[in-house]
């Protein structure tokens, strides 16, 4: 099965901008499927071909000379010395999409990149499958709870049946995995983790103890939408703070794990200053926790976690998906433990999110808010609870319940 990837335009416009467009994102995300797609009539050389590594590696200008451009470069990460050699051709003939580039790591991690190729290369994260791409809704705007968005989304509305919801939520977002409902949960991922560790992990860092990481990658995911917590995490595993927090990296690096970043300025003292960790790929996180039925994980105690970490996950798709890199998305904690789970920055205005697993939204849910109003510098925009209810309604004057599926 084929999916419509929502990222096609931002990257096709990239490549009308840029002599270079870095497409980055977790294995297996779909990032190969999709620069070949767009990026027609370039050739494709893959770096994990041992031969062609070394010959990037080694011989990085010759390289580029058997492979021309326009080229597409996949795992463009492995050889960073093709980075400056890309600059001279692109000083040279200034071109509009030459290099197509994809790789595994974020783009700040991968060495020479920021260098070499500054105001020369436009990259985009490529996320996992989003719902309005499984669904082949064609909606592309980035969620917010205006009402303008929600009359344009309602136009495109799919309704998608609650047992589906966790089905989703347990198989994950791999479009492989999406696209194949024949093939094995566990299998895809024991073999996914496997791959990571042995290539990714192994070529981010030294990495002794495999077994230690595969353990640290599990309470990892059992973390997903809690707030970080750096030494509980070395303490659960066995391992020293700084070798969590360089694994940690590692996990970020590598596209798998989410930091939310707190909202905090000057006036609000009293908020927390720990970012909250969300494991991208809920499908993953199941596995590695072993909730291995989407039955056992919606009734288990890590229910309102993993469909907290698939709303803001949903959320992040839609504003990746359209090239946004710094994503205006954080949370509110204060030190009395008064949270509100999401908001949304955009214009100066912040948009309260609440996530809430139930069917059956309150005015109580939305409380929250009002901490907003207490913040002079806050303008505070509509809000609304993402929640299992079957209809957009309005819960106050302010404020809506919000479908899953009108994400």
């Amino acid at each position: 099965m084929f999916y419509k990837r929502h990222a096609d335009e931002a990257i096709s416009k990239l490549s009308k901008m840029f002599g270079a467009v870095l497409i980055t994102g977790a294995r297996q995300v779909g990032k190969t499927t999709l620069l070949q797609d767009i990026a027609g009539n370039a050739s494709y050389v893959t770096l994990d071909d041992g031969l062609q590594l070394a010959n990037a590696v080694e011989r990085s200008m010759t390289f580029l000379k058997d492979n021309p451009p326009p080229v597409f470069i996949d795992e463009v990460q492995r050889a960073p010395e093709l980075f400056p050699q890309i600059k001279i051709i692109l000083d040279r003939d200034r071109n509009k999409g030459q290099f197509f580039l994809s790789g595994s790591q974020q783009f700040e991690m991968m060495k020479g990149v920021s260098e070499s190729l500054a105001g020369r290369l436009g990259i985009l994260s490529l996320p996992g499958l989003s719902l309005r791409e499984r669904f082949d809704v064609h909606f592309r705007d980035p969620f917010l709870p205006t009402d303008e968005y929600f009359a344009a989304r309602t136009r495109e509305n799919v309704a998608i049946p609650y047992a589906d919801i966790w089905n989703i939520i347990h198989r994950g977002c791999f479009p492989e995995l999406c696209a194949n409902p024949d093939f094995d949960w566990r299998m895809f991922f024991a073999a996914y983790v496997k791959t990571y560790i042995e290539r990714d992990v192994r070529e981010l860092a030294q990495v002794g103890n495999e077994l230690k990481f595969l353990q640290f990658m599990t309470v990892t995911a059992s973390c997903t939408g809690q707030l970080l917590n750096i030494a509980s995490l070395s303490r659960d595993v066995g391992i020293s703070q700084p070798t969590a927090e360089r694994w940690l990296s590692i996990l970020v690096t590598s596209n798998l794990v989410y930091l939310l970043r707190p909202y905090h300025n000057n006036i609000t003292k009293r908020t927390v200053k720990t970012p909250k960790l969300y494991f991208l790929d809920t499908g993953l996180a199941a596995y590695l926790t072993r909730w291995n039925t989407a039955e056992v994980l919606k009734n288990g105690a890590m229910a309102g976690a993993f469909f907290e970490s698939f709303v803001v996950s949903e959320v992040m798709k839609s504003y990746s998906n359209r090239g946004v890199l710094d994503l205006p998305l954080y949370f509110y904690r204060d030190r009395d433990g008064n949270e509100i789970d999401l908001l949304i920055e955009d214009g100066g205005v912040l948009y309260p999110i609440e996530i809430k697993k139930h069917a059956d939204p309150r005015k109580s849910d939305v409380a929250a808010f009002r901490l907003l109003d207490r913040i002079p510098t806050a303008k505070r925009g509509i809000g609304g609870v993402v929640c299992m209810y079957d209809d957009l309604a309005s819960l106050t004057e302010n404020d809506k319940t919000i479908p899953i599926h009108m994400l």
